[in-house]
Protein backbone atom coordinates (compact mmCIF):
# COMPACT_ATOMS: atom_id res chain seq x y z
CA UNK A 1 0.00 0.00 0.00
CA UNK A 2 2.72 2.57 0.65
CA UNK A 3 4.58 1.89 -2.36
CA UNK A 4 1.21 2.77 -4.91
CA UNK A 5 0.46 5.78 -2.52
CA UNK A 6 4.23 7.28 -2.80
CA UNK A 7 4.00 6.74 -6.53
CA UNK A 8 0.71 8.95 -6.78
CA UNK A 9 2.09 11.63 -4.42
CA UNK A 10 5.29 11.65 -7.02
CA UNK A 11 3.38 11.74 -10.44
CA UNK A 12 0.85 14.90 -8.96
CA UNK A 13 4.37 16.64 -7.45
CA UNK A 14 5.80 16.05 -11.23
CA UNK A 15 2.66 17.25 -12.93
CA UNK A 16 3.09 20.49 -10.89
CA UNK A 17 6.55 20.93 -11.29
CA UNK A 18 6.20 20.73 -15.32
CA UNK A 19 3.05 22.68 -15.27
CA UNK A 20 3.75 25.79 -17.65
CA UNK A 21 3.99 29.01 -15.60
CA UNK A 22 2.39 31.76 -16.30
CA UNK A 23 3.64 34.72 -17.82
CA UNK A 24 0.50 36.86 -17.40
CA UNK A 25 -1.86 36.43 -14.67
CA UNK A 26 -5.51 38.41 -14.17
CA UNK A 27 -8.17 38.03 -11.30
CA UNK A 28 -11.36 39.53 -11.51
CA UNK A 29 -12.83 40.26 -8.08
CA UNK A 30 -15.94 40.71 -6.51
CA UNK A 31 -15.96 44.35 -6.71
CA UNK A 32 -15.50 43.75 -10.32
CA UNK A 33 -18.34 41.58 -11.31
CA UNK A 34 -20.21 44.73 -9.50
CA UNK A 35 -19.60 46.60 -11.75
CA UNK A 36 -20.17 44.58 -14.57
CA UNK A 37 -23.89 43.30 -12.86
CA UNK A 38 -25.35 46.67 -14.50
CA UNK A 39 -23.77 46.19 -17.59
CA UNK A 40 -25.10 42.58 -17.30
CA UNK A 41 -28.96 43.54 -16.21
CA UNK A 42 -29.39 45.82 -18.70
CA UNK A 43 -28.26 43.33 -21.52
CA UNK A 44 -30.50 40.77 -20.22
CA UNK A 45 -33.62 43.12 -20.68
CA UNK A 46 -32.85 43.92 -24.00
CA UNK A 47 -32.81 40.31 -24.55
CA UNK A 48 -35.88 39.61 -23.05
CA UNK A 49 -37.97 42.40 -24.52
CA UNK A 50 -36.87 41.08 -27.85
CA UNK A 51 -38.36 37.41 -26.97
CA UNK A 52 -40.30 36.37 -30.33
CA UNK A 53 -43.71 34.46 -29.10
CA UNK A 54 -45.34 32.39 -31.54
CA UNK A 55 -49.33 32.88 -32.09
CA UNK A 56 -51.33 31.02 -29.50
CA UNK A 57 -54.53 28.97 -30.59
CA UNK A 58 -56.78 26.94 -28.11
CA UNK A 59 -60.26 25.60 -28.08
CA UNK A 60 -62.07 25.14 -24.48
CA UNK A 61 -65.78 24.07 -24.91
CA UNK A 62 -67.71 26.67 -27.03
CA UNK A 63 -64.79 29.00 -27.02
CA UNK A 64 -61.73 29.43 -29.46
CA UNK A 65 -59.07 31.92 -29.77
CA UNK A 66 -55.98 33.37 -31.18
CA UNK A 67 -53.22 35.25 -29.51
CA UNK A 68 -51.00 37.18 -31.90
CA UNK A 69 -48.66 39.94 -31.96
CA UNK A 70 -47.14 39.51 -28.93
CA UNK A 71 -45.07 42.95 -27.53
CA UNK A 72 -42.98 42.87 -24.13
CA UNK A 73 -43.45 46.82 -23.58
CA UNK A 74 -41.57 46.95 -19.59
CA UNK A 75 -39.83 44.77 -17.70
CA UNK A 76 -39.04 45.33 -14.20
CA UNK A 77 -36.17 43.61 -12.48
CA UNK A 78 -36.82 44.35 -8.66
CA UNK A 79 -33.82 41.76 -8.02
CA UNK A 80 -30.93 40.91 -10.30
CA UNK A 81 -27.92 39.75 -9.11
CA UNK A 82 -24.59 38.21 -10.47
CA UNK A 83 -21.90 36.72 -8.62
CA UNK A 84 -19.54 33.78 -9.36
CA UNK A 85 -20.15 30.38 -8.75
CA UNK A 86 -17.33 28.19 -7.58
CA UNK A 87 -15.55 25.75 -10.02
CA UNK A 88 -18.38 27.07 -12.49
CA UNK A 89 -18.03 30.57 -13.33
CA UNK A 90 -21.02 33.15 -12.94
CA UNK A 91 -24.62 32.76 -11.88
CA UNK A 92 -26.75 35.30 -12.78
CA UNK A 93 -30.30 35.98 -10.60
CA UNK A 94 -33.50 37.37 -11.36
CA UNK A 95 -35.95 36.87 -8.78
CA UNK A 96 -39.89 37.95 -7.68
CA UNK A 97 -39.98 40.46 -11.03
CA UNK A 98 -42.56 41.23 -13.41
CA UNK A 99 -43.26 41.63 -17.22
CA UNK A 100 -45.72 43.51 -18.42
CA UNK A 101 -47.06 42.71 -22.10
CA UNK A 102 -50.01 43.17 -25.03
CA UNK A 103 -51.41 40.84 -27.58
CA UNK A 104 -54.13 40.86 -29.89
CA UNK A 105 -57.06 38.10 -29.39
CA UNK A 106 -59.21 36.76 -31.75
CA UNK A 107 -62.21 35.42 -29.78
CA UNK A 108 -65.46 33.19 -31.33
CA UNK A 109 -67.57 32.39 -28.24
CA UNK A 110 -70.63 30.24 -30.02
CA UNK A 111 -72.21 32.48 -31.83
CA UNK A 112 -70.10 35.71 -30.97
CA UNK A 113 -66.72 37.09 -32.48
CA UNK A 114 -64.60 39.82 -30.91
CA UNK A 115 -60.95 40.92 -31.10
CA UNK A 116 -59.01 43.62 -29.29
CA UNK A 117 -55.90 44.53 -27.52
CA UNK A 118 -54.97 42.44 -24.15
CA UNK A 119 -53.21 44.03 -21.53
CA UNK A 120 -51.02 41.48 -19.37
CA UNK A 121 -48.67 40.99 -16.97
CA UNK A 122 -45.99 38.33 -15.72
CA UNK A 123 -45.97 38.01 -11.86
CA UNK A 124 -43.17 36.41 -9.69
CA UNK A 125 -40.93 35.94 -12.67
CA UNK A 126 -38.15 33.86 -11.57
CA UNK A 127 -34.76 33.10 -13.56
CA UNK A 128 -31.17 31.10 -12.74
CA UNK A 129 -28.49 31.05 -15.42
CA UNK A 130 -25.18 29.17 -14.69
CA UNK A 131 -22.47 29.96 -17.20
CA UNK A 132 -19.46 27.50 -17.38
CA UNK A 133 -16.30 29.36 -18.22
CA UNK A 134 -13.67 27.38 -19.46
CA UNK A 135 -10.64 27.45 -22.07
CA UNK A 136 -11.33 26.11 -25.89
CA UNK A 137 -8.80 24.50 -28.11
CA UNK A 138 -7.46 27.85 -29.28
CA UNK A 139 -6.82 29.08 -25.25
CA UNK A 140 -9.68 31.16 -25.26
CA UNK A 141 -11.91 31.91 -22.48
CA UNK A 142 -15.19 30.24 -23.59
CA UNK A 143 -18.87 30.16 -21.99
CA UNK A 144 -18.84 26.22 -22.77
CA UNK A 145 -21.87 25.56 -21.74
CA UNK A 146 -25.29 27.12 -19.35
CA UNK A 147 -28.01 26.12 -17.41
CA UNK A 148 -31.21 28.06 -16.94
CA UNK A 149 -34.31 27.75 -15.10
CA UNK A 150 -36.64 30.23 -15.78
CA UNK A 151 -40.92 30.03 -14.13
CA UNK A 152 -43.57 32.34 -14.13
CA UNK A 153 -45.29 32.44 -10.86
CA UNK A 154 -48.86 33.66 -12.55
CA UNK A 155 -50.01 35.85 -15.03
CA UNK A 156 -52.90 38.12 -15.01
CA UNK A 157 -54.71 39.58 -18.42
CA UNK A 158 -57.36 42.78 -18.74
CA UNK A 159 -59.22 42.94 -21.45
CA UNK A 160 -60.65 46.10 -24.06
CA UNK A 161 -63.21 46.22 -26.44
CA UNK A 162 -66.81 45.95 -26.96
CA UNK A 163 -67.38 42.66 -25.36
CA UNK A 164 -64.12 42.88 -22.75
CA UNK A 165 -66.44 42.32 -19.76
CA UNK A 166 -68.18 39.48 -20.55
CA UNK A 167 -65.08 37.53 -21.52
CA UNK A 168 -63.01 38.52 -18.13
CA UNK A 169 -64.20 34.71 -16.19
CA UNK A 170 -62.25 33.35 -20.19
CA UNK A 171 -59.00 35.08 -19.41
CA UNK A 172 -57.95 31.92 -16.95
CA UNK A 173 -57.47 29.65 -20.89
CA UNK A 174 -55.27 32.92 -21.72
CA UNK A 175 -53.01 33.68 -18.90
CA UNK A 176 -52.61 29.90 -18.20
CA UNK A 177 -51.65 29.58 -22.08
CA UNK A 178 -49.04 32.64 -22.11
CA UNK A 179 -47.90 31.71 -19.04
CA UNK A 180 -46.83 28.12 -20.69
CA UNK A 181 -44.89 30.26 -23.70
CA UNK A 182 -43.11 32.45 -21.66
CA UNK A 183 -41.58 29.92 -19.77
CA UNK A 184 -40.70 28.02 -22.48
CA UNK A 185 -39.14 31.17 -24.61
CA UNK A 186 -37.12 32.70 -21.61
CA UNK A 187 -34.27 30.25 -20.98
CA UNK A 188 -33.39 29.79 -24.83
CA UNK A 189 -33.15 33.00 -25.66
CA UNK A 190 -30.76 33.55 -22.74
CA UNK A 191 -28.91 30.46 -23.99
CA UNK A 192 -28.31 32.19 -27.03
CA UNK A 193 -27.24 35.53 -25.59
CA UNK A 194 -24.76 33.57 -23.80
CA UNK A 195 -23.00 30.82 -25.92
CA UNK A 196 -23.34 33.11 -29.33
CA UNK A 197 -23.73 36.65 -27.89
CA UNK A 198 -21.36 36.69 -24.86
CA UNK A 199 -19.14 34.51 -26.42
CA UNK A 200 -18.35 37.30 -29.52
CA UNK A 201 -17.09 39.78 -26.41
CA UNK A 202 -15.19 37.39 -25.52
CA UNK A 203 -13.63 36.90 -29.14
CA UNK A 204 -12.65 40.68 -28.53
CA UNK A 205 -9.82 39.07 -26.18
CA UNK A 206 -6.53 38.65 -27.84
CA UNK A 207 -5.15 35.15 -28.14
CA UNK A 208 -2.08 35.70 -30.50
CA UNK A 209 -1.86 39.21 -31.47
CA UNK A 210 0.61 41.34 -33.71
CA UNK A 211 1.94 44.00 -31.59
CA UNK A 212 4.35 45.60 -34.45
CA UNK A 213 5.91 44.63 -37.34
CA UNK A 214 8.84 43.22 -35.62
CA UNK A 215 7.14 40.64 -33.00
CA UNK A 216 3.65 39.08 -31.51
CA UNK A 217 2.16 38.19 -28.32
CA UNK A 218 0.88 34.56 -27.14
CA UNK A 219 -1.97 35.46 -24.68
CA UNK A 220 -3.46 31.60 -24.63
CA UNK A 221 -4.96 30.43 -21.52
CA UNK A 222 -2.82 27.66 -20.06
CA UNK A 223 -5.98 26.52 -18.26
CA UNK A 224 -9.42 26.43 -17.40
CA UNK A 225 -9.98 29.84 -15.25
CA UNK A 226 -10.32 29.34 -11.30
CA UNK A 227 -13.50 30.47 -9.92
CA UNK A 228 -14.27 30.64 -6.35
CA UNK A 229 -16.97 32.77 -4.15
CA UNK A 230 -14.68 35.89 -4.57
CA UNK A 231 -12.81 36.10 -7.58
CA UNK A 232 -11.95 34.37 -11.04
CA UNK A 233 -8.31 33.70 -11.85
CA UNK A 234 -7.04 33.38 -15.65
CA UNK A 235 -3.29 32.19 -16.03
CA UNK A 236 -2.09 33.27 -19.71
CA UNK A 237 1.06 32.33 -21.53
CA UNK A 238 2.28 35.64 -22.07
CA UNK A 239 4.89 35.15 -24.36
CA UNK A 240 6.48 37.77 -27.03
CA UNK A 241 7.31 35.73 -29.65
CA UNK A 242 8.99 36.51 -33.82
CA UNK A 243 6.37 37.20 -35.78
CA UNK A 244 9.69 35.46 -38.84
CA UNK A 245 9.92 32.65 -36.46
CA UNK A 246 7.61 32.24 -33.76
CA UNK A 247 9.06 29.07 -32.62
CA UNK A 248 12.30 30.59 -31.72
CA UNK A 249 11.21 31.30 -27.69
CA UNK A 250 12.81 31.20 -24.40
CA UNK A 251 11.83 28.87 -21.79
CA UNK A 252 10.14 29.97 -18.70
CA UNK A 253 11.59 29.59 -15.30
CA UNK A 254 10.27 32.34 -13.83
CA UNK A 255 8.29 32.39 -10.12
CA UNK A 256 4.55 31.13 -10.72
CA UNK A 257 2.96 35.20 -10.36
CA UNK A 258 0.87 34.74 -6.83
CA UNK A 259 -2.19 36.88 -6.55
CA UNK A 260 -3.52 37.49 -3.15
CA UNK A 261 -5.35 40.81 -3.08
CA UNK A 262 -9.04 41.20 -3.29
CA UNK A 263 -9.69 44.69 -2.57
CA UNK A 264 -9.72 46.47 -6.30
CA UNK A 265 -11.70 45.14 -9.02
CA UNK A 266 -8.74 43.78 -11.38
CA UNK A 267 -5.29 42.58 -10.82
CA UNK A 268 -2.81 41.91 -13.30
CA UNK A 269 0.26 40.01 -12.44
CA UNK A 270 3.58 40.06 -15.54
CA UNK A 271 6.52 37.78 -14.68
CA UNK A 272 10.24 38.33 -15.52
CA UNK A 273 8.93 35.86 -18.19
CA UNK A 274 6.92 38.15 -19.73
CA UNK A 275 9.40 41.03 -20.35
CA UNK A 276 12.49 38.36 -20.96
CA UNK A 277 10.68 37.03 -23.65
CA UNK A 278 9.77 40.72 -25.15
CA UNK A 279 13.14 41.64 -25.05
CA UNK A 280 14.55 38.35 -26.51
CA UNK A 281 11.78 38.56 -29.58
CA UNK A 282 13.05 42.53 -30.06
CA UNK A 283 16.51 41.11 -29.99
CA UNK A 284 15.95 38.06 -32.36
CA UNK A 285 13.85 40.25 -34.82
CA UNK A 286 17.35 42.67 -34.76
CA UNK A 287 15.78 45.27 -33.39
CA UNK A 288 18.82 46.51 -30.88
CA UNK A 289 20.63 47.85 -33.11
CA UNK A 290 21.43 50.99 -34.53
CA UNK A 291 23.80 52.80 -36.75
CA UNK A 292 24.04 57.01 -36.05
CA UNK A 293 25.97 58.91 -38.48
CA UNK A 294 25.55 61.46 -41.50
CA UNK A 295 22.31 63.31 -40.63
CA UNK A 296 21.30 61.37 -38.07
CA UNK A 297 24.29 62.80 -36.01
CA UNK A 298 23.32 65.45 -33.70
CA UNK A 299 26.14 68.17 -33.61
CA UNK A 300 27.08 67.80 -29.91
CA UNK A 301 27.42 64.08 -30.24
CA UNK A 302 29.64 64.78 -33.29
CA UNK A 303 31.93 67.51 -31.49
CA UNK A 304 32.22 64.70 -28.64
CA UNK A 305 33.47 61.98 -30.45
CA UNK A 306 35.88 64.24 -32.61
CA UNK A 307 37.74 65.61 -29.53
CA UNK A 308 37.59 62.06 -27.77
CA UNK A 309 39.62 60.39 -30.66
CA UNK A 310 41.12 63.26 -32.07
CA UNK A 311 44.75 61.58 -31.41
CA UNK A 312 43.66 58.48 -32.99
CA UNK A 313 42.55 59.57 -35.90
CA UNK A 314 45.85 61.73 -36.16
CA UNK A 315 48.29 58.86 -35.42
CA UNK A 316 46.14 56.60 -37.99
CA UNK A 317 45.94 58.90 -40.78
CA UNK A 318 45.24 63.17 -40.77
CA UNK A 319 43.18 62.71 -44.08
CA UNK A 320 40.13 61.49 -42.04
CA UNK A 321 39.56 64.36 -39.99
CA UNK A 322 37.23 65.62 -42.58
CA UNK A 323 35.55 62.33 -43.33
CA UNK A 324 31.65 61.73 -41.59
CA UNK A 325 32.21 59.70 -38.26
CA UNK A 326 29.82 56.92 -37.22
CA UNK A 327 28.79 55.50 -33.46
CA UNK A 328 27.16 51.96 -33.60
CA UNK A 329 25.15 50.51 -30.77
CA UNK A 330 24.28 46.53 -30.76
CA UNK A 331 23.19 44.74 -27.86
CA UNK A 332 25.20 41.43 -27.94
CA UNK A 333 22.95 39.05 -25.89
CA UNK A 334 19.14 39.10 -25.08
CA UNK A 335 18.72 42.06 -22.17
CA UNK A 336 17.32 40.34 -18.84
CA UNK A 337 14.72 41.72 -16.58
CA UNK A 338 15.04 41.48 -12.40
CA UNK A 339 12.48 41.57 -10.66
CA UNK A 340 12.39 42.26 -6.49
CA UNK A 341 10.87 43.97 -4.21
CA UNK A 342 12.48 46.91 -4.22
CA UNK A 343 11.90 47.74 -8.05
CA UNK A 344 12.72 46.35 -11.36
CA UNK A 345 16.09 46.41 -13.46
CA UNK A 346 16.87 45.20 -16.79
CA UNK A 347 20.38 44.14 -17.36
CA UNK A 348 21.98 45.46 -20.82
CA UNK A 349 25.31 44.33 -22.50
CA UNK A 350 25.96 46.48 -25.80
CA UNK A 351 28.98 46.72 -28.45
CA UNK A 352 29.39 50.29 -29.22
CA UNK A 353 31.77 50.93 -32.01
CA UNK A 354 32.89 54.50 -33.46
CA UNK A 355 34.36 54.84 -36.87
CA UNK A 356 35.49 57.02 -39.73
CA UNK A 357 33.39 56.87 -43.36
CA UNK A 358 35.58 58.09 -45.67
CA UNK A 359 34.05 58.33 -49.08
CA UNK A 360 34.57 55.63 -51.25
CA UNK A 361 36.70 53.59 -48.95
CA UNK A 362 35.90 50.80 -46.58
CA UNK A 363 35.24 52.17 -43.00
CA UNK A 364 38.24 53.17 -40.58
CA UNK A 365 36.94 51.20 -36.75
CA UNK A 366 38.35 54.16 -34.02
CA UNK A 367 37.16 52.32 -31.27
CA UNK A 368 35.05 49.12 -30.23
CA UNK A 369 33.86 48.62 -26.73
CA UNK A 370 31.74 46.54 -24.61
CA UNK A 371 29.43 48.16 -22.55
CA UNK A 372 27.15 46.68 -19.50
CA UNK A 373 24.61 48.13 -17.75
CA UNK A 374 21.63 48.11 -15.12
CA UNK A 375 18.27 50.19 -16.03
CA UNK A 376 15.73 50.75 -13.87
CA UNK A 377 12.46 49.72 -15.44
CA UNK A 378 9.35 51.21 -15.47
CA UNK A 379 5.83 49.31 -16.28
CA UNK A 380 3.13 51.87 -16.49
CA UNK A 381 -1.05 51.62 -17.89
CA UNK A 382 -2.07 54.72 -20.66
CA UNK A 383 -4.14 55.17 -23.06
CA UNK A 384 -7.30 52.88 -24.47
CA UNK A 385 -7.98 50.01 -24.54
CA UNK A 386 -6.53 48.95 -21.94
CA UNK A 387 -2.33 48.67 -23.45
CA UNK A 388 0.37 48.60 -21.24
CA UNK A 389 3.47 50.69 -21.99
CA UNK A 390 6.73 49.09 -21.10
CA UNK A 391 9.59 51.24 -20.58
CA UNK A 392 12.19 48.56 -20.50
CA UNK A 393 13.97 49.25 -23.77
CA UNK A 394 15.97 52.06 -23.49
CA UNK A 395 19.21 51.31 -22.85
CA UNK A 396 20.06 54.00 -25.95
CA UNK A 397 18.65 56.23 -23.79
CA UNK A 398 20.86 55.29 -21.06
CA UNK A 399 24.12 55.68 -23.33
CA UNK A 400 23.25 58.81 -24.09
CA UNK A 401 22.01 60.19 -21.05
CA UNK A 402 25.35 58.81 -19.41
CA UNK A 403 27.03 60.86 -22.50
CA UNK A 404 25.46 63.94 -21.09
CA UNK A 405 23.35 64.14 -24.74
CA UNK A 406 19.70 63.98 -25.61
CA UNK A 407 18.20 61.52 -28.47
CA UNK A 408 14.80 60.22 -28.18
CA UNK A 409 15.69 56.10 -29.10
CA UNK A 410 13.93 54.65 -31.38
CA UNK A 411 13.01 50.75 -29.81
CA UNK A 412 11.16 53.61 -26.84
CA UNK A 413 9.01 54.77 -29.75
CA UNK A 414 8.17 51.33 -31.03
CA UNK A 415 6.61 50.74 -27.44
CA UNK A 416 4.94 54.04 -26.96
CA UNK A 417 1.82 52.05 -28.39
CA UNK A 418 1.46 49.78 -25.70
CA UNK A 419 0.36 45.96 -25.82
CA UNK A 420 -3.21 45.13 -25.06
CA UNK A 421 -4.12 43.14 -22.14
CA UNK A 422 -6.64 40.55 -22.31
CA UNK A 423 -9.41 41.84 -21.57
CA UNK A 424 -12.89 42.14 -23.83
CA UNK A 425 -13.00 45.90 -25.52
CA UNK A 426 -14.31 48.48 -24.06
CA UNK A 427 -12.70 47.96 -20.51
CA UNK A 428 -9.74 50.49 -19.29
CA UNK A 429 -7.94 50.45 -15.94
CA UNK A 430 -8.19 53.39 -13.90
CA UNK A 431 -6.52 54.01 -10.37
CA UNK A 432 -4.02 51.96 -10.85
CA UNK A 433 -1.28 50.78 -8.27
CA UNK A 434 1.67 49.18 -9.36
CA UNK A 435 3.28 46.45 -6.43
CA UNK A 436 6.86 44.77 -6.67
CA UNK A 437 7.58 41.20 -5.88
CA UNK A 438 10.16 39.03 -6.59
CA UNK A 439 9.81 38.14 -9.76
CA UNK A 440 6.99 39.58 -10.79
CA UNK A 441 4.98 42.63 -10.76
CA UNK A 442 1.13 43.38 -9.48
CA UNK A 443 -0.99 46.28 -11.28
CA UNK A 444 -4.01 46.34 -9.42
CA UNK A 445 -6.97 48.72 -10.61
CA UNK A 446 -10.51 49.63 -11.27
CA UNK A 447 -12.39 49.17 -14.32
CA UNK A 448 -13.91 52.23 -16.49
CA UNK A 449 -16.55 50.72 -18.92
CA UNK A 450 -16.07 53.23 -22.31
CA UNK A 451 -18.65 51.00 -24.04
CA UNK A 452 -21.69 49.15 -23.24
CA UNK A 453 -21.89 45.22 -23.29
CA UNK A 454 -24.61 45.77 -26.74
CA UNK A 455 -22.30 48.32 -28.42
CA UNK A 456 -19.53 46.19 -28.45
CA UNK A 457 -21.04 42.43 -29.34
CA UNK A 458 -22.79 44.41 -32.51
CA UNK A 459 -19.51 46.26 -33.60
CA UNK A 460 -17.96 42.95 -34.02
CA UNK A 461 -20.32 40.47 -35.03
CA UNK A 462 -20.63 43.46 -38.56
CA UNK A 463 -17.64 41.37 -39.25
CA UNK A 464 -17.07 38.52 -36.95
CA UNK A 465 -15.89 35.42 -39.35
CA UNK A 466 -17.66 32.13 -38.41
CA UNK A 467 -14.76 30.44 -36.49
CA UNK A 468 -13.78 33.36 -34.90
CA UNK A 469 -12.82 31.25 -31.85
CA UNK A 470 -10.02 30.04 -33.75
CA UNK A 471 -6.69 31.72 -32.52
CA UNK A 472 -4.84 33.20 -35.76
Amino acid sequence: MFLPRLTILFLAFATMMSAEPPGCKIRITSKGLDMLKYETQKFVEEELENITVPDLKGKEGGLQYTIQDVKIQELNLTYADLRFQPDVGLLFDIQNSSISLTFQRHILYWFLHDVGAINASADGVNIHVALYMTRDDSGRLKISNMSCDAAVAKMRAKFSGTLGKVYEFLASFLTTGMRFILNQQICPTLNHAGLVLINSLLDTVPVRQTVDKYVGIDYALLSDPVVTSSSLDMDFRGMFYVLENPNDTIVNYAAYPVVREYDRMVYLALSEYFFDSGMYAYYKAGVFSMQIANERMPKDLEMLLRTTYFGTIMMLNPALMEAPISLELEVSTAPRCVIKTSGATVAVTAVVTVMMLPAGQTPVQLSSMTMEAKLNAKVSMKGTPTSMYLYTFQFILYFYGHMGLTLQPSVSDRTKKGVQIPLPEGMDFIEEVVEYHNGFIIIGANLHFTKGLREVIESNRQYMPSNSTLAP
